[in-house]
């Protein structure tokens, strides 16, 4: 416990917060790009730092997307 102490540990800010993004829209691929793995996974929120609203968003987001062929549900080289 004293390690954790002795550590700066910044809190991760929100980058859509910070870019004050009102609404994450299924057509903006190249932010949904990066909230998902090279697997297809979409990435937890305590790892990309999104804040509990948008990172509801960015998940329905990405589930749109890939419903419409827009995202993969996969990688090719996962297959």
């Amino acid at each position: 416990m004293r390690e954790r102490e002795s550590r700066d540990v910044r809190k991760k800010l929100c980058k859509l917060c910070l870019d004050r993004v009102a609404f994450v829209s299924y057509r903006d691929e190249k932010r949904l790009a990066r909230a998902i793995t090279d697997r297809g996974k979409i990435v937890p929120r305590r790892i990309s730092g999104n804040c509990a609203k948008h990172q509801t968003q960015v998940t329905r987001a990405v589930k749109r997307a890939r419903y419409l062929a827009l995202l993969p549900f996969a990688s090719e080289s996962y297959r």
